[in-house]
């Protein structure tokens, strides 16, 4: 059995859904769909889910919404009349949009998530009406009927273990299962949106659920490349990765699978394959537990700007004992998260997103390490990049870093600090934003060309 998601680039119109239809129907085993908001259908178009956040605006500012109902209603309307479906989906549709200008808003944490939620909704309803009348024996399933109980956690929901008893459930059904992706439903039944990357989320839970054989995950693009293609043309494809691999790729900025999604899988063990909605007969990429053969030292290259340093020093640091706790203390009263820490005998470097400080906050960090900490000298520095080589058979691979170095420094990059976990899974360069593309196509021709 296969668990298929697409993408709301894959659902944007009547033409792709067209696609959709027969990719379905070329493999009998794909029998649980997965589905997103419609998505842009051209650069200058707007996402259905960016329409409805503006619904949900206007509407919790008391403002007329009607011209926010026909605009959505219309984008459905379109598929439907050229997609030849029934007029009975357009009004089931119609009144799901509409109904939501209906729900309480004062002490409502779930109103903007259930706003939210409706584009996936609506759209697994009509591509369930789309297969259904052509010779799919489909059949739209509401997350609460496929087991998706999550907690109350409005933008962040987690599945509730005992969830994954009633998914297992879904298994019983001789249907191909249409499933909006993104939510889940609380125990007091109120919609619940997943994080970021929601829809892939749902997917990766619904294929640990049924236990299936395989979570295939339609985008736009043929898999995942080595590195940027905006940056590198026409890179290196890559064919296989493992999960750990993936994990330290999108964390570092690759978009194409947000990190979270791949929990459920991974814990599953279920085998997921990133392939092409416009291009379904190129293999794409696929990630596994293990690599299955090759000895590639390095399988990609990443980078994401917007880090800030939090750099120290102070003679004999490494003798006072409970210095690292009180730093960390510092940034944990701050409510702020930090990523990596570099560290020498007599210096400390906290990295972490720029998102984290405020002006206010960095003031603040600044005058604890000087007064409580007694530190001889604390400075911030913005405007830094991080550069992940990732690869898991780099550790039986050496002079690795020797090859990132020279590479950085022939093209006349300065690394300000370099970084490998104990799993030697990644090298982590921190250089200066600025320096970033030409890092980046100085690391993949040492690597790849």
């Amino acid at each position: 059995m296969k668990v298929v998601k697409f993408g709301g680039s894959s659902l944007a119109s009547a033409a792709q859904l067209a696609k959709v239809l027969q990719i379905i129907k070329e493999d009998s085993e794909r029998r649980f769909v997965i589905v997103s908001a419609p998505g842009k259908r051209s650069a200058q178009d707007t996402k259905v889910t960016d329409a409805l956040i503006k619904y949900y605006r206007d509407y919790v500012a008391g403002n007329d919404v009607t011209k926010h109902q026909q605009w959505i209603i219309q984008r459905y309307q379109d598929m439907a009349i050229e997609l030849e479906l029934k007029p009975n989906i357009l009004e089931r549709i119609s009144k799901s949009i509409q109904k939501l200008a209906s729900l309480p808003i004062e002490n409502n944490k779930f109103l903007y998530d259930t706003f939210l939620a409706a584009g996936e909704n609506n759209n697994a309803k009509l591509i369930a009406a789309y297969f259904s009348q052509n010779g799919i024996n489909a059949r739209y399933v509401h997350p609460r009927e496929a087991g998706l109980i999550v907690s109350s956690e409005p933008g962040n929901a987690r599945l509730l273990p005992s969830s994954y008893d009633k998914i297992e459930e879904l298994n019983e059904s001789d249907e191909v299962l249409i499933i909006p992706g993104f939510f889940g439903v609380t125990k007091d039944n109120q919609i619940c949106t997943f994080s970021r990357g929601g829809s892939d989320i749902t997917g990766s839970i619904i294929a640990a659920g049924i236990k299936a054989d395989l979570y295939e995950n339609f985008t736009d693009v043929d898999g995942i490349f080595a590195a940027h293609p905006g940056i590198i043309h026409k890179p290196h494809s890559i064919p296989e990765l493992t999960y750990r691999e993936m994990r330290e790729l999108a964390y570092a900025g690759f978009t194409v699978l947000h990190d979270e999604a791949l929990i459920p899988a991974y814990r599953g063990k279920i085998p997921l394959v990133i392939k092409n909605t416009n291009n379904p007969t190129h293999p794409g990429t696929t990630i596994v537990l293990k690599h299955s053969n090759g000895d590639i030292p390095v399988v990609g290259i990443a980078a994401d700007a917007h880090f800030t340093s939090i750099n120290m020093s102070k003679y004999l640091m490494n003798r006072e004992i409970g210095f690292g706790r009180k730093v960390l203390q510092i940034l944990e009263d701050l409510n702020i998260r930090w990523e990596h820490m570099p560290t020498g005998i007599d210096d400390l470097s906290i990295i972490l997103r720029d998102r984290e400080l405020t002006p206010i906050k960095e003031e603040e960090i600044l005058r604890q390490l000087r007064q409580k900490l007694e530190v001889d000298h604390a400075e911030i520095e913005h405007d830094l990049s991080i550069i992940m080589i990732v690869g898991e058979k780099m550790k039986s691979h050496i002079g690795l870093t020797a090859t990132a170095t020279k590479a950085l420094s022939d093209n006349h990059i300065n690394i300000q600090m370099i970084s490998q976990g104990s799993s030697e899974v990644s090298i982590m360069i921190v250089i200066n934003s600025e320096q970033e593309k030409a890092a980046i196509k100085a690391l993949y021709k040492a690597f790849f060309t």
